[in-house]
């Protein structure tokens, strides 16, 4: 069985059933929390073993971090699912986001507070930083770095130091909103998953609040997984094409999606 992570509730949570489906649901949404709805336009290969973890995409290139302790590693794919590299982890250690800054890729660990450092292009082992707390998701926006944890938190990080700048809660509405996990910066927002929701927030990283929410139902619909932990995580976006990508945990395929509004 796959050992998930232990769900927290920090602050005041926002991730019951009914009110998540009434802002993703057939509620009208408040006119300041719009809903985007992500349809496929197109679709490519991913390793259904994978337990993804943090997802980015540069040069053409899929890059990966995968999760499970003793099963962990790093990986960089093709569009058609090619593995060019791909490097594991401490067995003892549970990979978590990914982000890319200048010529690395930087990995966390769920609970070992180890940022891994690698060379994007080889995977090859450049250095390691520290942090405090667990680690979630991960994503790079010039040299600064956003962190989650699980908790309703976005931490900022110095990408050179990984010394901590600032951090906000991320509110939805005026609550908090928790269980945020893998990340991305999209044109200055920063979208995240909600881990075991099918939907993406896209988060104001100046104030924390909640700009739209992005529906993912038909996409993992159509995956159709029958793992409970075979959640949606992952959204990479393709900053000179102008496009973006999203897979899951244990996923067949990863979709690029165009969203539109509700």
């Amino acid at each position: 069985m796959i050992a998930a992570k232990t769900v927290r509730r920090a602050g005041v949570a926002f991730a019951t059933p009914a009110l998540w489906l009434c802002a993703v649901g057939a509620q009208a949404p408040e006119a300041d929390v719009p809903v985007l709805e992500a349809t496929a336009v197109a679709r490519y290969p991913h390793d259904a073993a994978a337990f993804t973890q943090g997802f980015a995409f540069a040069d053409g290139t899929f890059y990966e971090s995968t999760g499970l302790a003793g099963r962990s590693e790093v990986r960089r794919t093709t569009l058609d699912g090619r593995v060019t590299a791909r490097v594991r982890i401490d067995p003892k250690q549970f990979g978590e986001g990914l982000a890319l800054w200048r010529d690395q890729a930087i990995t966390l660990t769920w609970h070992d507070g180890v940022a891994h450092r690698w060379n994007a292009r080889t995977l090859r082992k450049v250095g390691a930083s520290r942090y405090a707390g667990e680690g979630w998701g991960l994503a790079a926006s010039g040299d600064t770095l956003a962190l989650s944890d699980g908790s309703p938190t976005i931490r900022f990080h110095d990408a050179r130091t990984f010394r901590e700048t600032r951090r906000v809660t991320v509110t939805l509405r005026g609550r908090p909103l928790d269980q945020l996990n893998e990340l991305e910066f999209v044109d200055g927002a920063l979208l995240a998953n909600v881990w075991h929701q099918s939907a993406l927030v896209r988060i104001d990283p100046a104030s924390g609040r909640v700009t739209a929410i992005v529906d993912l139902s038909a996409i993992t619909r159509e995956v159709a997984a029958r793992d409970p932990e075979a959640v949606a995580n992952g959204v990479a976006w393709d900053a000179a094409g102008k496009r973006l990508f999203v897979t899951g945990k244990l996923w067949p395929m990863v979709f690029e999606v165009r969203l539109t509004p509700r």
